[in-house]
């Protein structure tokens, strides 16, 4: 079974100092069509005015991934912890127990754009931390973030993996995942997905249908999700 998620599609918040398109219900945008897949609660596509930001705001018992695309986040928090996660890196914050934070575009003049992806975790109450760092692409698929960290990927607390697509014009890959539950989301380019064009916000989510990717004629980039398939917390 294919569950296909087009860009223009997504739900919408604009307060003229932030621009984000939510592939998943969140915020005032609510569909219960689109409420995740498996522990894959949110992906928000948000483009940051400059000198602006999230003020200090809560979380807790989520695993909260930044994924940067143009810019630079500054984020700062209850901890004592100062970030700047500029592009090309990945954070991984655990919310576990409670944190407040804030997260403002590093840049007074450029504006910021980032993924805000939101995974549930396989326990409750966890001490609060994260991981930051720069993630060299290694071939086609390479491990972002995994439950054990392999190859020099961030860790999750769950028994899913985040790992980044790149391919050149015509490349093929095939898509594999532990439990039968995915989800792939298109960052830029265009790639065909069993045969569907996908383009630049548009997420293909599949159970029991293995994916086979094909590039278009710009290459491709994109996340896959790899994901389990009851979602289960201790604590």
């Amino acid at each position: 079974m294919l569950y296909l998620r087009r860009a223009d599609e997504r739900g919408r918040a604009n307060f003229g100092w932030l621009d984000s398109r939510h592939t998943f219900s969140f915020g005032h945008y609510y569909d219960p069509k689109h409420m995740g897949i498996s522990a894959l609660r949110v992906i928000n596509d948000d483009t940051v005015a400059a000198g602006a930001g999230f003020g200090t705001h809560g979380h807790r018992d989520m695993e909260i991934i930044s994924y940067v695309l143009a810019g630079a986040i500054e984020h700062k928090d209850s901890m004592g912890n100062q970030f700047v996660v500029p592009a090309g890196e990945v954070q991984r914050m655990t919310a576990g127990t409670g944190i407040t934070h804030s997260e403002y575009n590093h840049s007074k003049t450029e504006p910021l754009k980032f993924l805000q992806i939101w995974i549930i975790p396989n326990q409750r109450n966890l001490q609060p931390g994260y991981e930051q760092k720069a993630i060299e692409q290694k071939g086609n698929l390479t491990p972002l973030v995994t439950p054990d960290g392999r190859d020099g990927s961030l860790t999750v607390h769950q028994d899913a993996g985040l790992y980044r697509v790149q391919l050149n014009t015509g490349d093929a890959q095939a898509l594999e995942t532990t439990d039968g539950v995915g989800y792939l989301h298109v960052i830029e380019g265009e790639v065909y997905a069993n045969g569907t064009a996908l383009g630049a916000g548009d997420g293909l989510g599949t159970i029991d249908e293995p994916l086979t990717l094909r590039a278009g004629d710009k290459g491709v980039t994109a996340l896959w999700f790899d994901l389990p398939r009851r979602v289960e917390r201790r604590g």
